[in-house]
């Protein structure tokens, strides 16, 4: 019986010494109320509030040279970005047909010439015989309609002769301002046909040290920009390089696209270096309010609600403040509670306070989609203030030290 009752003690005190060894081993892991949020710190600085969207960088004068008369292209005398002054010859169409057209005009015109000088010696002619009485009154007036009929016939010609040296000049494409050739469409022996409308045959930047950003800004957005406003940019091409423009005409005509309303923004840029290119993709943002050394919170503090054991935890603490924003109560909110004098809405986030999450009632400004401006007699620079439960991120790794099943 002894036997038995030692064997029995043994495996016991196991179990009691593997029981009491969990129970102090869970109390001394036992969560800390810091432990189950997390928080982010209260801050004084500056924040900048912005719009953003992606746009275009062009010059600021696009010169498309075309052509007013068909042929093919005979001569080219520029390329890619070579340097153009205004008059230089571009290039020349084929004038083989604007010559025989010029011939036959001026034979056009000595023929009618001679119609003319016919026509003055019959009138003369008829003149003189009518003052002797040898021809009636409506032969002078025949005499005299043909000589003002060849005149007329003399003019027309002149005319086709002018209009046919015209567009022989048309044929010699020659620069209309001062440039940088950017864009080249034809070649030599390329027909090019100016039936209905006129082909673009070069481009030509004005200027390239002065550009601009064509952007496109939602209706929500445009009510935030004004002219003159500062607009900070970057382009792929040099990433670690912010630019600065200005905000140059914001253009009344809508694009509606998917039922979304937006504005063409322009932006005028100074471009000395000359590094911005034709084409390149701006990330626009446009600066509409700043505030220098106020008091900022994380925007996930502004988002955080906890779920609390008791709603009594979340009023907010004796600070004077309303506390019926913190009971979850549903009521219609007056315009005064969204947004206050000043510009200011209200919010609220929650300070560790007791090891239980406090509320506190803020006045909510500007923010930059990181920190938000609040104005608050009951936070002050330094305070931490809850951004989110921890316990999520812990569970796996609790889950993962948990002790076995003893039994």
């Amino acid at each position: 019986m002894k036997k038995i009752i030692k064997q029995s003690i043994l495996p016991l005190t196991v179990i009691l010494l593997l029981a009491g060894g969990y129970y102090f081993y869970k109390n001394s892991k036992q969560a800390q109320p810091e432990d189950l949020y997390k928080f982010g710190a209260v801050t004084q600085g500056d924040v900048e509030q912005t719009v953003s969207a992606n746009g275009t960088i062009n010059p600021v004068t696009l010169v498309s040279v075309g052509t007013q008369v068909s042929g093919r292209v005979s001569k080219l005398y520029v390329d890619f970005n070579d340097k153009v002054e205004k008059g230089q010859v571009l290039l020349e169409l084929d004038d083989a047909l604007f010559a025989a057209q010029i011939a036959q005009s001026q034979g056009s015109v000595r023929n009618a010439e001679a119609s003319v000088e016919l026509a003055r010696a019959n009138e003369a002619r008829i003149r003189s015989l009518f003052g002797q009485e040898y021809v009636s009154r409506q032969e002078l007036d025949q005499s005299v309609q043909a000589l003002k009929s060849a005149r007329a016939v003399l003019e027309s010609a002149r005319a086709q002769l002018q209009r046919d040296r015209t567009n022989l000049s048309y044929s010699i494409i020659r620069s209309p301002v001062s440039g940088i050739v950017i864009d080249r469409q034809i070649d030599v022996g390329q027909t090019v046909a100016a039936s209905f409308q006129t082909p673009t045959l070069i481009k030509i930047a004005q200027d390239l040290s002065k550009m601009q950003i064509d952007t496109s800004f939602a209706e929500a957005d445009i009510g935030n920009i004004k002219v003159g406003q500062v607009a900070k940019f970057s382009v792929d091409a040099f990433p670690n390089l912010n630019f600065e423009g200005a905000v140059k005409q914001i253009r009344l005509n809508p694009v509606t696209t998917s039922n979304v309303v937006s504005y063409n923004v322009v932006i005028s840029v100074d471009n000395p270096q000359q590094i911005l290119l034709p084409g390149m993709t701006a990330y626009v943002s446009i600066v509409f309010a700043k505030h220098d050394n106020v008091m900022l919170v994380p925007n996930a503090a502004l988002r955080y609600k906890p779920k609390l054991d008791n709603e009594a935890d979340a009023k907010p603490a004796a600070n004077g403040n309303d506390a019926s924003q913190g009971q979850g109560k549903s009521r219609r909110k007056k315009p005064a509670e969204t947004a206050e004098a000043g510009g200011f809405g209200r919010g609220k986030v929650f300070v560790l306070q007791d090891g239980k999450p406090q509320l506190r009632q803020v006045k909510v400004g500007i923010t930059d989609g990181k920190l938000t401006e609040v104005v608050s007699d009951a936070l002050k620079p330094g305070d931490q203030v809850i951004t989110g439960n921890a316990q999520a991120d812990g569970q796996a790794s609790g889950n993962a030290m948990r002790a076995p099943r003893m039994f």
